[in-house]
Protein backbone atom coordinates (compact mmCIF):
# COMPACT_ATOMS: atom_id res chain seq x y z
CA UNK A 1 0.00 0.00 0.00
CA UNK A 2 1.31 4.01 -0.90
CA UNK A 3 2.20 5.44 2.15
CA UNK A 4 -0.20 7.94 1.00
CA UNK A 5 -3.53 7.49 -1.34
CA UNK A 6 -4.25 10.05 -3.68
CA UNK A 7 -7.45 10.88 -5.78
CA UNK A 8 -8.97 10.02 -8.67
CA UNK A 9 -11.00 12.48 -11.21
CA UNK A 10 -14.36 11.69 -12.19
CA UNK A 11 -13.61 11.24 -15.75
CA UNK A 12 -9.79 9.70 -15.17
CA UNK A 13 -8.81 6.34 -13.91
CA UNK A 14 -5.66 7.00 -15.34
CA UNK A 15 -3.54 7.38 -12.16
CA UNK A 16 -4.17 8.36 -8.38
CA UNK A 17 -2.14 11.54 -8.10
CA UNK A 18 -0.19 11.45 -4.64
CA UNK A 19 1.62 14.44 -2.62
CA UNK A 20 4.21 15.01 -5.22
CA UNK A 21 4.85 18.68 -5.05
CA UNK A 22 7.91 18.64 -6.97
CA UNK A 23 5.96 18.24 -10.36
CA UNK A 24 7.35 19.76 -13.51
CA UNK A 25 4.22 20.19 -15.67
CA UNK A 26 3.42 23.62 -16.37
CA UNK A 27 -0.38 23.53 -16.91
CA UNK A 28 -1.58 26.24 -13.78
CA UNK A 29 -4.77 23.86 -13.52
CA UNK A 30 -2.55 21.21 -12.77
CA UNK A 31 -0.93 23.00 -10.17
CA UNK A 32 -4.19 23.86 -8.80
CA UNK A 33 -5.13 20.47 -8.30
CA UNK A 34 -2.06 19.41 -7.05
CA UNK A 35 -2.64 22.45 -4.46
CA UNK A 36 -6.09 21.20 -3.67
CA UNK A 37 -5.12 17.42 -3.46
CA UNK A 38 -2.00 17.79 -1.26
CA UNK A 39 -4.23 20.74 1.39
CA UNK A 40 -7.03 18.03 1.26
CA UNK A 41 -5.30 15.06 2.34
CA UNK A 42 -3.08 17.31 4.73
CA UNK A 43 -6.30 17.81 6.60
CA UNK A 44 -6.64 13.95 6.68
CA UNK A 45 -3.33 13.36 8.00
CA UNK A 46 -4.04 15.85 10.57
CA UNK A 47 -7.55 14.29 11.74
CA UNK A 48 -5.55 10.54 11.74
CA UNK A 49 -2.98 12.38 14.26
CA UNK A 50 -5.39 13.63 16.07
CA UNK A 51 -6.99 10.56 16.51
CA UNK A 52 -3.86 8.92 17.56
CA UNK A 53 -2.99 11.20 20.01
CA UNK A 54 -6.66 11.11 21.40
CA UNK A 55 -6.40 7.37 21.93
CA UNK A 56 -2.81 7.46 23.74
CA UNK A 57 -2.09 7.45 27.33
CA UNK A 58 -0.93 11.62 27.59
CA UNK A 59 1.35 10.61 30.11
CA UNK A 60 3.30 7.87 27.70
CA UNK A 61 2.70 10.19 24.93
CA UNK A 62 4.27 13.32 26.68
CA UNK A 63 6.80 11.15 27.70
CA UNK A 64 8.37 10.91 24.43
CA UNK A 65 10.09 14.16 24.33
CA UNK A 66 12.39 13.58 26.94
CA UNK A 67 16.13 13.26 25.22
CA UNK A 68 16.08 9.37 25.37
CA UNK A 69 12.71 9.05 23.95
CA UNK A 70 13.27 12.34 21.48
CA UNK A 71 14.92 9.79 18.93
CA UNK A 72 12.17 6.77 18.67
CA UNK A 73 8.78 8.72 19.13
CA UNK A 74 8.30 9.88 15.34
CA UNK A 75 8.38 6.39 14.27
CA UNK A 76 6.08 4.79 16.49
CA UNK A 77 3.65 7.69 16.47
CA UNK A 78 3.22 7.87 12.32
CA UNK A 79 3.50 3.69 12.67
CA UNK A 80 -0.31 3.82 13.98
CA UNK A 81 -0.89 6.21 10.97
CA UNK A 82 -1.69 4.02 8.50
CA UNK A 83 -4.01 5.64 5.88
CA UNK A 84 -7.37 3.49 5.22
CA UNK A 85 -7.24 1.44 1.59
CA UNK A 86 -9.74 4.85 0.63
CA UNK A 87 -10.77 7.73 1.85
CA UNK A 88 -14.13 9.24 2.27
CA UNK A 89 -14.36 11.07 -0.71
CA UNK A 90 -13.97 7.84 -2.74
CA UNK A 91 -16.96 6.36 -1.50
CA UNK A 92 -19.75 5.64 -3.98
CA UNK A 93 -23.27 6.77 -4.04
CA UNK A 94 -25.92 4.04 -4.48
CA UNK A 95 -29.13 6.54 -4.04
CA UNK A 96 -29.26 7.68 -1.14
CA UNK A 97 -26.59 5.91 0.04
CA UNK A 98 -22.43 6.11 0.39
CA UNK A 99 -21.04 2.61 -0.16
CA UNK A 100 -17.16 1.44 -0.29
CA UNK A 101 -15.74 1.28 -3.96
CA UNK A 102 -15.87 -2.23 -4.03
CA UNK A 103 -18.78 -4.68 -1.39
CA UNK A 104 -18.86 -8.32 -0.87
CA UNK A 105 -21.13 -11.23 -2.20
CA UNK A 106 -22.41 -13.92 0.19
CA UNK A 107 -23.59 -16.39 -2.59
CA UNK A 108 -21.67 -19.10 -1.08
CA UNK A 109 -22.85 -18.65 2.44
CA UNK A 110 -24.93 -21.53 2.48
CA UNK A 111 -24.73 -23.27 -0.59
CA UNK A 112 -23.49 -26.49 -0.58
CA UNK A 113 -24.36 -28.03 -3.83
CA UNK A 114 -22.15 -25.14 -5.50
CA UNK A 115 -19.41 -23.79 -3.15
CA UNK A 116 -19.94 -26.64 -0.74
CA UNK A 117 -20.80 -24.79 2.19
CA UNK A 118 -20.92 -26.71 5.85
CA UNK A 119 -22.15 -24.75 9.41
CA UNK A 120 -18.63 -25.36 10.29
CA UNK A 121 -17.47 -22.45 8.39
CA UNK A 122 -19.76 -20.07 9.92
CA UNK A 123 -16.67 -19.10 12.77
CA UNK A 124 -14.37 -17.74 9.76
CA UNK A 125 -17.14 -16.44 7.64
CA UNK A 126 -17.70 -13.96 11.21
CA UNK A 127 -13.97 -13.53 10.63
CA UNK A 128 -14.69 -12.49 7.25
CA UNK A 129 -17.45 -10.02 7.81
CA UNK A 130 -15.69 -8.67 10.98
CA UNK A 131 -12.48 -8.33 8.52
CA UNK A 132 -14.07 -6.15 5.39
CA UNK A 133 -16.04 -3.83 7.84
CA UNK A 134 -12.65 -3.06 9.57
CA UNK A 135 -10.78 -1.81 6.76
CA UNK A 136 -14.63 0.20 5.51
CA UNK A 137 -16.18 -2.15 3.20
CA UNK A 138 -19.65 -1.38 4.23
CA UNK A 139 -21.75 -3.04 1.25
CA UNK A 140 -22.80 -6.83 1.26
CA UNK A 141 -25.07 -8.17 -1.53
CA UNK A 142 -26.75 -11.33 -0.52
CA UNK A 143 -30.55 -12.82 -1.73
CA UNK A 144 -33.51 -14.63 -0.11
CA UNK A 145 -33.06 -17.51 -2.47
CA UNK A 146 -28.92 -17.98 -1.20
CA UNK A 147 -28.89 -21.13 0.76
CA UNK A 148 -30.09 -25.03 -0.25
CA UNK A 149 -32.53 -26.75 0.46
CA UNK A 150 -33.50 -26.44 4.26
CA UNK A 151 -30.36 -24.14 4.31
CA UNK A 152 -32.82 -21.44 2.23
CA UNK A 153 -32.29 -17.89 3.44
CA UNK A 154 -28.78 -18.94 5.53
CA UNK A 155 -26.81 -15.99 3.64
CA UNK A 156 -28.88 -13.43 5.24
CA UNK A 157 -29.47 -14.84 8.49
CA UNK A 158 -25.92 -15.10 8.84
CA UNK A 159 -25.36 -11.43 7.77
CA UNK A 160 -28.05 -10.68 10.45
CA UNK A 161 -26.17 -12.94 12.94
CA UNK A 162 -22.65 -11.02 12.08
CA UNK A 163 -24.65 -7.43 12.68
CA UNK A 164 -25.76 -8.30 15.82
CA UNK A 165 -22.61 -10.03 17.30
CA UNK A 166 -20.08 -6.75 15.82
CA UNK A 167 -18.23 -5.17 18.20
CA UNK A 168 -19.94 -1.39 18.35
CA UNK A 169 -22.50 -3.07 16.60
CA UNK A 170 -24.39 0.04 16.31
CA UNK A 171 -22.36 1.91 14.35
CA UNK A 172 -22.02 -1.24 12.32
CA UNK A 173 -25.97 -1.20 11.89
CA UNK A 174 -25.97 2.41 10.97
CA UNK A 175 -23.26 2.31 8.40
CA UNK A 176 -23.61 -1.50 6.76
CA UNK A 177 -25.46 -1.24 3.22
CA UNK A 178 -27.65 -4.99 2.83
CA UNK A 179 -27.92 -5.36 -0.82
CA UNK A 180 -30.82 -8.02 -1.51
CA UNK A 181 -32.53 -9.99 -4.06
CA UNK A 182 -35.90 -11.18 -3.83
CA UNK A 183 -36.53 -14.01 -6.20
CA UNK A 184 -39.09 -14.25 -8.70
CA UNK A 185 -41.05 -17.52 -7.68
CA UNK A 186 -43.73 -18.49 -10.23
CA UNK A 187 -45.85 -18.10 -6.80
CA UNK A 188 -44.78 -14.56 -6.15
CA UNK A 189 -47.84 -13.41 -8.40
CA UNK A 190 -48.42 -9.64 -6.49
CA UNK A 191 -47.54 -6.85 -5.31
CA UNK A 192 -48.50 -8.01 -1.63
CA UNK A 193 -46.35 -11.49 -1.66
CA UNK A 194 -43.22 -9.22 -2.69
CA UNK A 195 -43.84 -7.19 0.06
CA UNK A 196 -44.01 -9.87 2.60
CA UNK A 197 -40.77 -11.64 0.80
CA UNK A 198 -39.11 -8.32 1.99
CA UNK A 199 -39.94 -8.48 5.50
CA UNK A 200 -39.22 -12.31 5.67
CA UNK A 201 -35.73 -10.75 4.83
CA UNK A 202 -36.25 -8.05 7.07
CA UNK A 203 -36.69 -10.82 10.12
CA UNK A 204 -33.91 -12.89 8.54
CA UNK A 205 -31.37 -10.03 8.50
CA UNK A 206 -32.68 -8.92 11.93
CA UNK A 207 -32.34 -4.77 10.32
CA UNK A 208 -35.47 -2.27 10.33
CA UNK A 209 -34.32 -1.28 7.09
CA UNK A 210 -32.92 -3.30 3.70
CA UNK A 211 -30.69 -1.02 2.01
CA UNK A 212 -31.10 -1.46 -1.19
CA UNK A 213 -33.96 -3.98 -2.49
CA UNK A 214 -33.53 -6.01 -5.66
CA UNK A 215 -35.77 -7.69 -8.00
CA UNK A 216 -33.38 -11.01 -8.85
CA UNK A 217 -34.18 -11.69 -12.16
CA UNK A 218 -37.10 -10.50 -14.53
CA UNK A 219 -39.50 -12.80 -16.14
CA UNK A 220 -40.30 -11.15 -19.16
CA UNK A 221 -39.12 -14.45 -20.90
CA UNK A 222 -41.33 -16.84 -19.54
CA UNK A 223 -43.72 -15.27 -17.89
CA UNK A 224 -44.41 -11.28 -19.11
CA UNK A 225 -48.10 -10.76 -16.82
CA UNK A 226 -46.25 -11.52 -13.94
CA UNK A 227 -42.98 -8.83 -14.68
CA UNK A 228 -45.75 -6.14 -14.01
CA UNK A 229 -46.56 -6.99 -9.94
CA UNK A 230 -43.08 -7.48 -9.18
CA UNK A 231 -42.56 -4.00 -10.72
CA UNK A 232 -45.69 -2.65 -8.30
CA UNK A 233 -43.83 -5.02 -5.73
CA UNK A 234 -40.52 -2.91 -5.69
CA UNK A 235 -43.07 0.40 -5.32
CA UNK A 236 -44.79 -0.82 -2.78
CA UNK A 237 -41.83 -1.59 -0.45
CA UNK A 238 -40.15 1.47 -1.35
CA UNK A 239 -43.75 3.85 -0.30
CA UNK A 240 -43.61 1.66 2.97
CA UNK A 241 -40.39 2.53 3.50
CA UNK A 242 -38.72 -1.01 4.14
CA UNK A 243 -35.97 -0.30 1.80
CA UNK A 244 -33.98 2.76 1.11
CA UNK A 245 -33.49 2.09 -2.65
CA UNK A 246 -34.47 -0.54 -5.30
CA UNK A 247 -32.52 -2.07 -8.20
CA UNK A 248 -32.91 -4.92 -10.31
CA UNK A 249 -30.52 -8.03 -11.64
CA UNK A 250 -30.08 -9.70 -14.59
CA UNK A 251 -31.81 -7.03 -16.28
CA UNK A 252 -30.99 -6.28 -20.15
CA UNK A 253 -30.86 -2.81 -21.77
CA UNK A 254 -34.00 -2.95 -23.10
CA UNK A 255 -35.47 -3.98 -20.40
CA UNK A 256 -33.56 -1.67 -17.78
CA UNK A 257 -34.83 1.30 -19.79
CA UNK A 258 -38.90 0.26 -19.29
CA UNK A 259 -38.29 -0.13 -15.68
CA UNK A 260 -36.17 2.69 -14.63
CA UNK A 261 -39.14 4.69 -17.27
CA UNK A 262 -42.07 3.09 -15.35
CA UNK A 263 -40.51 3.40 -11.25
CA UNK A 264 -39.70 6.83 -12.40
CA UNK A 265 -42.96 7.53 -13.26
CA UNK A 266 -44.51 6.00 -9.89
CA UNK A 267 -41.95 8.69 -8.32
CA UNK A 268 -39.12 5.75 -7.12
CA UNK A 269 -35.56 6.02 -8.26
CA UNK A 270 -33.76 3.06 -10.22
CA UNK A 271 -30.78 2.75 -8.11
CA UNK A 272 -28.16 -0.13 -9.30
CA UNK A 273 -28.57 -2.79 -11.92
CA UNK A 274 -26.37 -5.93 -11.09
CA UNK A 275 -24.57 -7.39 -13.75
CA UNK A 276 -22.52 -10.04 -14.73
CA UNK A 277 -19.33 -7.94 -15.75
CA UNK A 278 -15.63 -8.70 -16.19
CA UNK A 279 -12.67 -9.25 -18.03
CA UNK A 280 -14.51 -12.14 -19.25
CA UNK A 281 -17.94 -10.88 -19.59
CA UNK A 282 -17.59 -7.37 -21.12
CA UNK A 283 -19.51 -7.96 -24.29
CA UNK A 284 -22.06 -5.84 -26.31
CA UNK A 285 -24.64 -5.51 -23.78
CA UNK A 286 -22.85 -5.30 -20.88
CA UNK A 287 -21.08 -2.07 -22.64
CA UNK A 288 -24.69 -1.20 -23.32
CA UNK A 289 -25.97 -1.45 -20.00
CA UNK A 290 -22.88 0.63 -18.45
CA UNK A 291 -23.44 3.19 -20.88
CA UNK A 292 -27.68 3.27 -19.85
CA UNK A 293 -26.84 3.14 -16.17
CA UNK A 294 -24.40 6.18 -16.73
CA UNK A 295 -27.00 7.98 -18.90
CA UNK A 296 -29.68 7.73 -16.35
CA UNK A 297 -27.89 7.62 -12.70
CA UNK A 298 -27.84 4.31 -12.15
CA UNK A 299 -25.13 2.32 -10.06
CA UNK A 300 -23.89 -0.50 -12.00
CA UNK A 301 -22.71 -3.57 -9.66
CA UNK A 302 -20.14 -6.19 -11.09
CA UNK A 303 -21.25 -9.55 -9.74
CA UNK A 304 -18.71 -12.45 -11.02
CA UNK A 305 -16.20 -10.16 -11.25
CA UNK A 306 -13.43 -12.72 -11.08
CA UNK A 307 -15.61 -15.44 -13.30
CA UNK A 308 -16.09 -17.60 -10.78
CA UNK A 309 -12.67 -17.64 -9.95
CA UNK A 310 -11.37 -18.00 -13.80
CA UNK A 311 -9.74 -14.76 -13.32
CA UNK A 312 -7.96 -15.54 -10.06
CA UNK A 313 -5.43 -17.25 -11.45
CA UNK A 314 -5.32 -20.50 -9.52
CA UNK A 315 -6.44 -22.67 -11.94
CA UNK A 316 -5.87 -24.27 -15.34
CA UNK A 317 -6.93 -27.11 -17.59
CA UNK A 318 -5.32 -29.53 -15.75
CA UNK A 319 -6.36 -27.92 -12.46
CA UNK A 320 -10.01 -27.56 -12.14
CA UNK A 321 -11.94 -27.00 -8.99
CA UNK A 322 -14.01 -29.79 -7.68
CA UNK A 323 -18.00 -29.70 -8.47
CA UNK A 324 -19.58 -28.52 -11.13
CA UNK A 325 -17.65 -25.59 -11.75
CA UNK A 326 -15.24 -28.14 -13.35
CA UNK A 327 -17.45 -28.50 -16.34
CA UNK A 328 -17.28 -24.95 -17.11
CA UNK A 329 -13.58 -23.95 -16.42
CA UNK A 330 -12.87 -26.75 -19.00
CA UNK A 331 -14.94 -25.22 -21.48
CA UNK A 332 -13.51 -22.25 -21.05
CA UNK A 333 -10.08 -21.99 -19.37
CA UNK A 334 -7.74 -23.07 -22.27
CA UNK A 335 -9.02 -19.93 -24.43
CA UNK A 336 -8.41 -17.45 -21.60
CA UNK A 337 -4.55 -17.75 -22.28
CA UNK A 338 -4.00 -14.03 -23.59
CA UNK A 339 -6.10 -12.57 -20.84
CA UNK A 340 -4.56 -14.71 -18.45
CA UNK A 341 -1.18 -14.00 -19.31
CA UNK A 342 -1.64 -9.98 -19.63
CA UNK A 343 -2.99 -10.36 -16.03
CA UNK A 344 -0.02 -11.82 -14.79
CA UNK A 345 1.99 -9.10 -16.71
CA UNK A 346 0.39 -6.09 -15.02
CA UNK A 347 0.28 -7.82 -11.74
CA UNK A 348 4.00 -9.03 -11.82
CA UNK A 349 5.06 -5.16 -12.72
CA UNK A 350 1.87 -3.82 -10.30
CA UNK A 351 3.51 -6.05 -7.24
CA UNK A 352 -0.41 -7.19 -7.19
CA UNK A 353 -1.96 -10.52 -7.63
CA UNK A 354 -3.87 -11.38 -10.67
CA UNK A 355 -7.21 -10.99 -8.78
CA UNK A 356 -6.63 -7.93 -7.74
CA UNK A 357 -5.60 -6.57 -11.26
CA UNK A 358 -8.88 -8.46 -12.49
CA UNK A 359 -11.25 -6.56 -9.16
CA UNK A 360 -9.10 -2.99 -10.18
CA UNK A 361 -10.43 -2.95 -13.64
CA UNK A 362 -13.98 -2.91 -12.39
CA UNK A 363 -13.46 -0.27 -10.17
CA UNK A 364 -12.02 1.41 -12.95
CA UNK A 365 -14.91 1.26 -15.33
CA UNK A 366 -16.95 2.72 -12.74
CA UNK A 367 -18.63 -0.75 -11.61
CA UNK A 368 -19.04 -2.02 -7.99
CA UNK A 369 -17.33 -5.30 -7.53
CA UNK A 370 -18.76 -7.71 -5.27
CA UNK A 371 -16.60 -10.70 -5.33
CA UNK A 372 -17.49 -13.75 -3.69
CA UNK A 373 -15.81 -14.56 -0.13
CA UNK A 374 -15.31 -17.62 2.38
CA UNK A 375 -12.58 -17.08 3.78
CA UNK A 376 -10.11 -14.70 5.63
CA UNK A 377 -7.55 -14.87 2.99
CA UNK A 378 -9.67 -14.30 -0.18
CA UNK A 379 -10.79 -10.55 1.58
CA UNK A 380 -7.16 -9.85 2.71
CA UNK A 381 -6.15 -10.53 -1.00
CA UNK A 382 -8.95 -8.81 -2.57
CA UNK A 383 -8.97 -6.01 -0.30
CA UNK A 384 -6.08 -5.09 -2.31
CA UNK A 385 -7.39 -4.02 -5.39
CA UNK A 386 -8.00 -1.04 -3.63
CA UNK A 387 -5.64 2.27 -2.67
CA UNK A 388 -4.41 2.04 -6.45
CA UNK A 389 -5.63 2.58 -10.06
CA UNK A 390 -4.86 1.02 -12.98
CA UNK A 391 -3.98 3.25 -15.93
CA UNK A 392 -5.28 3.86 -19.02
CA UNK A 393 -2.87 1.64 -21.02
CA UNK A 394 -2.97 -1.29 -18.88
CA UNK A 395 -6.27 -0.64 -19.28
CA UNK A 396 -6.37 -1.17 -22.50
CA UNK A 397 -3.63 -3.84 -22.52
CA UNK A 398 -6.38 -5.78 -20.43
CA UNK A 399 -9.11 -5.11 -22.75
CA UNK A 400 -7.74 -5.73 -25.70
CA UNK A 401 -6.28 -9.46 -24.75
CA UNK A 402 -9.57 -10.38 -23.23
CA UNK A 403 -10.95 -9.73 -27.04
CA UNK A 404 -8.16 -11.89 -28.14
CA UNK A 405 -9.27 -14.79 -25.91
CA UNK A 406 -11.09 -16.74 -28.22
CA UNK A 407 -13.50 -17.79 -25.27
CA UNK A 408 -16.03 -16.01 -23.07
CA UNK A 409 -17.94 -16.29 -19.85
CA UNK A 410 -21.64 -17.87 -20.09
CA UNK A 411 -24.20 -15.87 -19.79
CA UNK A 412 -26.73 -15.98 -16.49
CA UNK A 413 -29.63 -17.62 -18.82
CA UNK A 414 -32.19 -15.20 -16.49
CA UNK A 415 -30.23 -12.38 -18.53
CA UNK A 416 -33.25 -10.38 -20.77
CA UNK A 417 -32.61 -8.50 -23.54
Amino acid sequence: MPVMAGFETPNNCKCRKGLNLHSKHSSALFRVEQRAVAEEEGREVVVWALMALASCNLTAYFSRFSPQAEASSQPSLFKSLKPPLFWPWEKVKIGPMSVSPMGFGTWAWGNQLLWGYQESMDSELQEVFDLAVENGNNLFDTADSYGTGKLNGQSEKLLGKFIRDAEGKQKVRDEIVIATKFAAYPWRLTPGQFVNACKGSLERLQIEKIGIGQLHWSTVNYAPLQELALWDGLVAMYEKGLVRAVGVSNYGPKQLVKIHDYLQARGVPLSSAQVQFSLISMGEDQFEIKSICDSLGIRLIAYSPLGLGMLTGKYSPSNLPSGPRALLFRQILPGLKPLLSSLEEIARRRQKTIPQVALNWCICKRAIPIPGVKTVKQVQENLGALSWRLSNDELLQLESAARESPTKMIQNIFQTR
